[in-house]
């Protein structure tokens, strides 16, 4: 398996433009977006100030990576660490922290809360912000097991994009990432059909990833198969979610349909519709990222949660080089998000047993970046 930089750095950079682009006619109608932006929908950023403005998506989604960075770094520098879901519940309610304006934390565990561009105060589901600013002690965040509600949405998934570009075969099997990518969501979203979509996005981004010239189709077929085997038999919700993607891939093969019914067709608006959307769009794009963002993000559902999610899907496929310029330029978090990227790439540079000691990763993943 084939693993590049430019496919980590294009897989966040993708996320945070699809979110962005979706952000701006996220939830409204169809009829709506078209009276806006005219009858082909719209077509690019609606910048603000000459930036294009990112949400929780992006935010939740990098924060996700510096908790599974926090964690691998104890665990080499100290010889003992938690389970990774522990680390990155850590960093979901650092970042829900910085949502406020008040009672913030005296110390921190993640430095990208030190970052003003990846915490502005865009969320897209306050209901995930209200389970992540409960008091840990007296209400712990959800598991597969034992969820804690019965939200649906895709508040979370972005967090399993993470999930998936953390695998690396001599760190765990791919069925632990499965398995992670549905632990994360299941945090603050307790539907099994929210968090089995996170195990069946982290198994695709794992995938894409590290096999980008691999046929995308192909891909989504392995994710559905490994996820009817090893979900179906405990969670009937896993036929529902392969239904859904199958149905997508099935559209996408019919040039007849215009993209727009199809996208009103599969609603986008839960978690598993989400990700039914943004493989349709990946699909139907034909490897053109503009194309495939303008479809992801002109309908009535999630605009913004479909445009993550196929941004990360084809910006880990095509890696940074890729993206067109016009869109990565007006990301004003988007250094952050390249080191982030280059971080979740290389992975602790340290051990305990080593002399090696790397200064900016000290003081980013062992002492919150101060």
């Amino acid at each position: 398996m084939r693993v590049s930089r430019d496919a980590y750095r294009g897989c966040l950079l993708g996320l945070a433009v699809g979110d962005a682009m979706g952000y701006t006619v996220d939830s409204r109608s169809l009829a709506e977006i078209r009276e806006d932006y005219g009858p082909n929908g719209l077509l690019g950023y609606d910048l603000v100030n000459g930036y294009a403005e990112i949400t929780s998506y992006t935010q939740i989604a990098a924060f996700a990576c510096n908790g599974l960075l926090l964690g691998i770094t104890r665990g080499q520098m100290k010889g003992q660490m938690a389970p990774y879901v522990k680390y990155v519940g850590l960093a979901l309610r650092e970042w829900a922290a910085s949502q406020r304006a008040w009672d913030r934390p005296e110390r921190s565990f993640c430095w990208l809360v030190t970052q003003r561009s990846i915490c502005q105060r865009h969320c897209m589901d306050t209901r995930m912000l209200e389970a992540l600013s409960r008091d840990p002690k007296r209400c712990p965040l959800g598991t597969p097991g034992e969820p804690k509600n019965r939200f649906a949405g895709p508040g979370s998934l972005t967090t399993a994009v993470s999930v998936g570009l953390f695998f690396d075969p001599e760190r765990m099997r791919r069925g632990e990432i499965d398995f992670l990518g549905a632990e994360t969501v299941a945090l603050t979203h307790g539907s099994p059909l929210a968090f089995l979509t996170g195990a069946a996005l982290a198994h695709l981004v794992s995938r894409v990833a590290r096999t980008p010239n691999a046929s995308f189709r192909l891909a989504v077929k392995d994710t559905l198969d490994t996820m009817r085997a090893r979900f179906g038999p405990s969670y009937s919700q896993t036929y529902e979610l392969c239904n859904l993607v199958s149905q997508a891939v099935q559209l996408s093969e019919n040039n007849a349909l215009a993209p727009t019914t199809v996208m009103e067709r599969l609603r986008c608006e839960n978690a598993a519709e989400v990700l039914a959307g943004a493989v349709y769009a990946v699909l139907s794009g034909g490897g053109d990222f503009d194309r495939s963002m303008i479809i992801a993000v002109n309908h009535s559902g999630r605009s913004a949660a479909v445009g993550a999610v196929a941004g990360a899907l084809l910006g880990a496929r095509l890696g940074e080089e890729s993206l067109p310029s016009f869109y990565i330029d007006c990301l004003e978090p988007g250094d952050v998000l390249r080191e982030l990227a280059d971080d979740m790439f290389h992975g602790c540079p340290m051990d305990m047993h080593s002399r090696l000691f790397d200064l900016d990763w000290d003081r980013k993943y062992l002492h919150g970046g101060r």
